[in-house]
């Protein structure tokens, strides 16, 4: 399985300061995986500090 994470970093809050906001994702998402049994199609929506959706995380198969 491959875990994959898509945000798109040319708009929003992102646009304004892309290092700041995706490492704030990361930590964010990175913390919440505990609440996943990260199986295949597993997913949710990645939003900014904004709360506006900015992407996805998801698992999918090999």
């Amino acid at each position: 399985m491959k875990f994959v994470l898509e945000v798109t970093v040319d708009e929003g809050a992102l646009a304004q300061d892309p290092v700041g906001e995706l490492g704030r994702i990361l930590r964010y998402w990175g913390g919440n995986l505990k609440h996943y049994a990260l199986e295949a199609e597993d997913g949710s929506a990645i939003y900014d500090s904004e709360y506006k959706e900015v992407g996805q995380w998801r698992i999918v198969a090999s």
